[in-house]
């Protein structure tokens, strides 16, 4: 059956290409050469589970549709009032379920960002605010690490320089999970905290700022890294870590000469698990450099309201006396700051992706 509603022939078009390459990849994914190549299968699987919830809900919507012309024949045919009633009942409901999914299948069809089912690097830097803002990084770090866990991903530090007063002054990690990047990219900016500083005696309010950085977690075919360009350093740890820290070469350093980049990573006892973590972050960094070209060239995502291209850009205010956090690019403010630093973000998150989605789908014109 054709789908002939309210949806353009654009639109319609699209899921038609869509479902073709679904039935494509059902075959690919039987194929000898691809089951043995465990990168492949696992790009193809990914796309081919992404693509079932579109074909899915498309398969829904013909059906819908179809009840709706049997319920109009009904009406149209029968002479009955029982069955005239229960038909014009069933051609409501439908009327009202074909409209929602179409609302879905919208969605849907929104362009993806390859990067966002990808685990993430997530930097904290402490900004204007001195020790202050050294305690903030490290409140952004807990309420991050609570979100984490509540959606049930995985938290690995990378490399950390703890404040003098408490926090961090910088803290590197990985968050690994379901869709990380999708769901922590709009985090990237200038986070303010106005409130009584621990340091304060006076009682007054303070203004202090950390800086966030999210990086999609580059996989090794993704960049072009030649380890000739990169300059290795090794050398003792820093800080807590017990007795072994200061006397084990286990803290790596690594230099990228053509861009400047400079990782380190100390986290680790082993100084190979060091490396391998340092190496994705300097990964990420790079890749992060792509992605800034390619946002230079799509006007739609460097003039998007959410984007987070602009690290010094302010883009949220935990103001303490009001209890209150306002998101500055989409005008939301919630009085419900002990929730949300306590890990509850998903109201600041989901509001982001709806102002995201609506952006993409005036672009789009779907």
């Amino acid at each position: 059956m054709e789908i002939k509603e309210t949806l353009n022939i654009e639109m319609l078009e699209k899921l038609k290409i869509l479902e073709e390459r679904f039935n494509e990849l059902s075959e690919m994914l039987i194929q000898p050469d691809i089951i043995s190549d465990q990168s492949k299968y696992i790009k193809i699987s990914k796309e081919y589970k992404d693509l079932k919830t579109v074909v899915d809900k498309k398969n829904e919507y013909e059906n819908v549709l179809a009840n709706i012309e049997e319920a109009k024949e009904i009406i149209k045919n029968e002479t009955d009032k029982e069955m005239i009633d229960l038909a014009n009942q069933e051609l409501n409901d439908a009327k009202i379920k074909v409209s929602t999914i179409e609302d879905d299948l919208r969605k849907m069809l929104i362009p993806k960002d390859p990067d966002d089912p990808k685990n993430i690097v997530m930097e904290l830097r402490a900004g204007t605010g001195g020790d202050e803002a050294s305690i903030f990084a490290g409140d952004l770090f807990r309420m991050y690490s609570k979100y984490a866990e509540k959606k049930g991903w995985n938290v690995n530090l990378v490399d950390f320089n703890e404040g003098t007063a408490g926090g961090y002054k910088e803290i590197i990690f990985e968050i690994n999970g379901e869709d990380v990047y999708g769901t922590m990219k709009f985090e990237s900016g200038v986070h303010r905290v106005q409130r009584v500083p621990q340091t304060e005696t006076q009682g007054r309010v303070h203004t202090s700022a950390a800086t966030v950085i999210v990086l999609p977690e580059a996989e090794e075919f993704d960049v072009d890294l030649n380890m000739q360009d990169v300059r290795i350093e090794r050398t003792t740890s820093t800080g807590p870590g017990g007795q072994s820290v200061n006397t084990t070469y286990s803290a790596i350093k690594l230099h990228h000469e053509p861009t400047g980049i400079i990782v380190s990573c100390q986290d680790q006892k082993s100084q190979h698990k060091n490396l391998d973590k340092a190496l994705k972050v300097l990964r990420s960094r790079l890749y992060e450099l792509e992605i800034k070209k390619r946002e230079e060239a799509d006007s739609a995502k460097r003039n998007s309201m959410v984007s987070s291209g602009d690290r010094s850009a302010k883009i949220r205010t935990y103001n303490y006396p009001q209890g209150r956090v306002t998101d500055h690019r989409i005008n939301l403010t919630l009085y419900d700051l002990q929730n949300i630093v306590n890990g509850d973000i998903d109201k600041l998150v989901e509001e982001l992706k709806i102002v995201q989605d609506s952006e993409l789908i005036k672009n789009e014109e779907i």
